[in-house]
């Protein structure tokens, strides 16, 4: 998009009203908001959905396939961003492609309020996945189109925007989870159908008041001729998977851990296949080459933090139904529960550091430095899972307080890393790529998901200490490194930090 194209759009939206910053973010606050209910709500008793026996309103999938299961969905949710941007950047445009995604996201999730067993699960999952890509990488860039590059509220409304994230997902697992775990999974589903449609509600009711022209253009439109072959590719990709889908169930041979297995190497293959394909582009000018490679790193930083962050669904999960002591004060706590301490500490902590960072202004940090700094964090939050275990061996419960300290410190690392990354990614996207940029981001999280869809299998009570001991150590390790490169990272970004 060419520079006055942006300025006529930021003319369009109210540049004061929402606690000093744009009034458009207060509407893509609250439709990530009810977004996030519903999503984080769901995935707080979806891994015990999959685990927990039949007699107890579970499918009784075995538990180290279930975590697979839950990091692989992860990993696609974050993977079908790439179906996102490309459809918002050469169809629809931001904000049609943000309500198409919220409809699907909530078919999804009332398909999982029915009591259809694992055909259910996985049709709903198919839902989610598209949904939540058409979704969540466009929001993102919808942000960024409420500011221009150089406006010093751009980090810090980034801020506030991921703290509406977390007030969502911080709320839902005490009414989705505890209605989940004491009454009917399926209940808890249905209360997270509800949360998606008063999302779309709010976005629908105050898109054109507050957004003015952001979202609404088509950064890089499909050309005539392009139309015809595209739609032959998707047909060609469409039959083809198919056509193995029933071959490989009829014949036996593709089974649950062989696709896990498969979108485990994709994970890998997508985001190298796209960084080559944007750097390639004839539209992708000199600049644009040299903020892409300085890109690299970061993302690489990314997985590392993100395959830490996510672990807090699955491995901290079990952990928390099967090693804490849930009895705490007198006060009975649900396994649940412990998926709102993320976002809990979001809310407290992300307008300190929102504040910091106007407060800093251009004495603060750079990008890379930030990130290393979030690494170490995360890494430590690792490190201090080794200590019960440590000390006194894997028979008896743990203090919940252990967790708590471990969600604490992973949360310091994703304010450091996680909106500063959402910010830089639509400072050092190319124009052609607007959109496709916001995807590349989420992919660092699928990617790590990915991966983690395989990692997770080393991990047992026996295992225990080795297993945070060697990925906490790897993270703060690879922190130290970044920090390290981080003036030549500074170079590459040609005057953006």
């Amino acid at each position: 998009m060419k520079s006055h194209d942006k300025d006529a759009i930021l003319k369009t939206i109210p540049q004061k009203g929402f606690f000093g910053h744009p009034k458009g973010l207060s509407t893509l606050f609250f439709t990530e908001f009810w977004e996030r209910f519903s999503y984080y709500g769901m995935r707080a008793i979806l891994l015990f959905y999959m685990y927990y026996e039949v007699s107890d309103g579970g499918l009784g999938i075995d538990q180290t396939t279930a975590n697979s299961i839950m990091a692989i969905y992860g990993s696609l949710v974050y993977m079908s961003g790439i179906i996102g941007g490309w459809i918002a950047d050469r169809i629809l445009g931001t904000a049609r492609t943000v309500f198409h995604g919220g409809v699907l996201i909530m078919i999804g999730h009332i398909i999982l309020a029915l009591p259809a067993g694992a055909p259910g699960l996985f049709i709903s999952m198919f839902f989610i996945i598209i949904g939540t890509g058409l979704l969540k990488p466009n929001v993102g860039g919808m942000v960024g189109d409420l500011y221009s590059k150089t406006d010093p509220r751009r980090d810090s409304g980034f801020s506030i925007y991921y703290m509406g994230i977390n007030m969502g997902a911080f709320i839902s697992p005490y009414i989705v989870g505890t209605l989940g775990e004491e009454v009917n999974f399926h209940l808890g589903f249905g209360v997270a159908a509800v949360g998606m449609l008063i999302g779309l509600i709010v976005f629908v009711i105050t898109r054109k008041k507050y957004l003015g022209l952001a979202g609404s253009y088509v950064p890089n439109p499909l050309q005539k001729e392009e139309k015809g072959r595209i739609t032959r590719i998707v047909l060609l990709a469409v039959v083809a998977l198919g056509l193995i889908g029933w071959l490989g169930v009829s014949g036996g041979w593709l089974t649950v851990e062989r696709v896990i297995f498969a979108i485990s190497i994709l994970g890998v293959i997508i985001p190298t296949a796209y960084f080559i394909f944007m750097y390639r582009s004839p539209k992708t000018t000199s600049e644009e080459k040299s903020r892409l490679l300085a890109y690299i790193p970061l993302f690489v930083a990314a997985m590392m933090f993100w395959a830490i962050q996510e672990q807090g669904s699955t491995i901290l999960a079990t952990y928390a139904n099967e090693r804490t002591d849930l009895n705490f004060l007198g006060i009975e706590l649900k396994a649940s529960w412990f998926q709102s301490l993320n976002p809990l500490f979001i809310i407290m902590l992300a307008p300190l550091f929102a504040g910091m960072w106007v407060k800093l202004g251009d004495r603060q940090p750079s990008v890379s430095q930030k990130f290393s700094f979030g690494l170490v964090f995360a890494g430590l939050s690792f490190i201090v899972m080794m200590i019960p275990a440590y000390f006194n061996g894997t028979e008896s419960l743990v203090s919940p307080m252990w967790l708590v300290l471990s969600f604490f410190l992973v949360v310091l690392g994703e304010l450091l890393l996680s909106p500063v990354g959402l910010s830089a990614s639509t400072k050092l996207a190319p124009a052609a790529f607007a959109a496709q940029m916001m995807s590349l981001w989420n992919l660092s999280n699928s990617s790590a998901q990915a991966i983690n869809a395989q990692v997770v299998k080393f991990y047992s009570t026996e295992t225990e200490v080795m297993y945070f001991g060697v990925i906490g150590g790897i993270a703060i390790v690879l922190g130290i490194i970044l920090y390290l490169v981080s003036p030549k990272l500074k170079e590459f970004m040609k005057g953006l930090n």
